[in-house]
């Protein structure tokens, strides 16, 4: 059972990936409740802000403090963490050794998607406002724009870097923390990168199905495929 970060921290070191948001989608999810369910017995509480027992908080704890694990919008469209060990074999499966260049020039990546590839690859970390305003999103495009965002996390082009606070034109903070995103190959080091140019997709998919297995028997074969892939 998982009762505050240091047990989380390990058993997602254990797992190697977990879906996040307390719906495990029939698959895998170390916290498999969410604030509507929580186990009169567990210490898990959502949503309290306490750094030690909010799993809503994990989320850029990890960042913060961990080098090792990232997270974003990876496993059906949703939250979810993959460790450094991990991380080559999810690389492997979904983006199959094909570079960016050649995935947008194929048709598999979207003119939307690689509006928000380039503005990261020419500026890189940026917050999500400014990520929008650098690209040229407007405001009638605000939801291809978040679609775009999710396709490259998805497709683990990009990945969630942190947060930073907004500012007005005096420098003065104001409002809720802009979720800040990166390109993976500025997240993570080039050996990643490496060791998931070694590994064919066939190997990566069989690797992630047996982990997966371990981790839970009973996982939905049908949705197996797509928490690979993506």
């Amino acid at each position: 059972m998982i009762n505050n970060w240091s047990d989380f921290c390990d058993g997602l070191t254990d797992a190697g990936f977990s879906i996040f948001g307390g719906n495990d989608e029939g698959v895998f999810g170390l916290i498999d409740f969410d604030w509507r369910a929580e186990p009169p017995e567990s210490p898990i509480r959502w949503h309290t802000g306490d750094p030690d027992t909010d799993p809503w908080a994990w989320r850029m704890r990890v960042l913060a403090e961990r080098d090792d694990i990232a997270y974003a919008k990876v496993f059906f469209r949703k939250g979810g963490f993959i460790t450094r060990e991990w991380y080559p074999f999810f690389l492997a499966a979904r983006r199959g050794g094909i570079s960016f260049a050649d995935a947008y020039e194929d048709g598999h990546i979207s003119y939307n998607a690689k509006r928000v590839h380039d503005v990261l690859a020419g500026f890189g970390a940026l917050p999500f406002h400014e990520i929008k305003a650098y690209g040229g999103f407007g405001r009638d495009e605000q939801s291809r724009f978040e679609k775009a965002l999710i396709d490259m996390q998805m497709g683990l082009y990009i990945t969630i870097s942190g947060e930073a606070q907004k500012r007005n034109r005096h420098g003065e903070a104001y409002g809720w923390p802009s979720t800040v995103y990166s390109l993976t190959e500025q997240f993570w080091p080039a050996d990643v990168f490496e060791e998931a140019a070694n590994i064919s997709a066939e190997e990566a998919s069989r690797a992630i199905h047996a982990q997966v297995l371990r981790l839970n028997p009973n996982a939905n074969r049908k949705k197996l495929h797509r928490f690979v892939y993506g």
